[in-house]
């Protein structure tokens, strides 16, 4: 949680609120792989990347 507090405080400061974008679709695909990691729909989401 502090990494997290630091990323926003670190974004607040410094103005560099273009990154808060790139940081979420990374952990949005983090999550969806993590996911369906032991699905049958893995290897569709693989063929994505």
């Amino acid at each position: 949680m502090d990494f997290i507090k630091d990323l926003w405080g670190f974004m607040r400061v410094r103005k560099k609120f273009w990154l808060l974008p790139i940081v979420l679709s990374l952990l949005f695909f983090g999550t969806l792989i993590f996911m369906t990691s032991g699905t049958a729909i893995a290897p569709f989401i693989y063929t994505l990347f």
